[in-house]
């Protein structure tokens, strides 16, 4: 079984890679995660995927620090006339109300930057998924609201997983991306590291 030190504590992440029969040991670290003024989507994700696996190795023991290491950062963004928007996690309710009505009324984009790095070297890469969702009804969106859970510590506010799931009625790209990690590009990359050349 492949072991993975996995530079996060998204138990969304650890989910996929555990049901992928991966060995995942957690080993998230504390890194500023604020965006630079204008700094494109795609670049924000790698460079706060960076930081997380480096941070992460950093307060890693010397025989973790040289295991294979995986770190990622997944960002909701739309195209605007002023440029892409970045939708983080909702600070309170009120962002949270705002971000959605936003996002069920144009399509947006899920961004994931995840980095690698062991033995075979460092990699870098972003996937990006294409979301379309129906435009709610107050009530359904209160109501949404009310359980802080669905839309706490989640890029855009939304789960896909969970409760929004009858929210989104078309994707272009990966479904996992969406959730948290692209798993299959994942696996390719690190089925690869441990394949001799």
């Amino acid at each position: 079984m492949l072991r993975v030190m996995l530079a996060s504590r998204s138990p969304r992440r650890i989910e996929l890679l555990r049901g992928a029969g991966l060995e995942i040991v957690a080993r998230p670290a504390p890194c500023d995660e604020t965006a630079h003024p204008g700094e494109p989507p795609l670049d924000y994700v790698r460079r706060i995927a960076r930081a997380k696996l480096d941070a992460g190795r950093r307060g890693a023991s010397p025989t973790e620090r040289d295991g294979e290491w995986l770190a990622a950062d997944t960002i909701v963004w739309s195209d605007t006339a002023e440029g892409p928007r970045m939708f983080g996690k909702p600070r309170d309710r009120d962002e949270a109300r705002e971000t959605l009505r936003h996002l069920c009324a144009t399509p947006h984009h899920v961004t994931t930057g995840w980095a690698l790095d062991g033995p075979a070297g460092f990699e870098l890469h972003t996937e990006t998924t294409r979301v379309w969702m129906r435009r709610v009804t107050t009530t359904e969106l209160e109501r949404y609201l009310d359980d802080e859970a669905a839309w706490r510590d989640k890029a855009g506010g939304y789960g896909i997983q969970a409760a929004a799931a009858g929210w989104v009625t078309t994707l272009h790209g990966s479904y996992t991306n969406v959730v948290g990690l692209p798993l299959a590009q994942v696996l390719v990359r690190l089925h690869a590291r441990q394949t001799p050349p």
